[in-house]
């Protein structure tokens, strides 16, 4: 299981958060795969299924109120367990921030990619 990047968007299309965990994408390539990835994730509806193939990556997403939680992750894992890696990062989200929401994440940004990175670390060593 490995997640190679993620992904908080707004519905309108505003990025709010961006961490890659490994990977070796020039900036541009970067930013290229992120407008392709929101912009396809935005434009699916509610109804359809939230996992997807984006070049060599699985991209599993899921909206909780006004943002998409999108991670990538590689061809062969586990949809299903990612999502959960989703879901568990909200949940410490909201608890850390008392109920959160998207200005929670817009003007607190730095403790939401601690939280990120950390909360990354723990889930890769209890997977295992």
């Amino acid at each position: 299981m490995a997640i190679r990047f993620i992904l908080l968007v707004s519905r309108q299309g505003k990025i709010r958060l961006t961490k890659w965990f490994t990977s070796d994408w020039t900036a541009k390539e970067k930013a290229k795969a992120v407008k392709d990835v929101s912009q396809t994730v935005l434009s699916r509806r509610s109804k359809m299924c939230n996992v997807l193939e984006y070049k060599d990556y699985k991209v599993v997403y899921r909206r909780y109120a006004s943002l998409f939680f999108i991670a990538g992750t590689d061809i062969d894992d586990n949809e299903l367990l990612t999502l959960e890696i989703i879901h568990r990062y909200v949940e410490v989200l909201d608890k850390w921030f008392l109920n959160v929401c998207e200005l929670d994440i817009i003007f607190n940004f730095q403790q939401a990619y601690t939280i990120m990175g950390s909360f990354a670390k723990l889930e890769a060593i209890s997977l295992f």
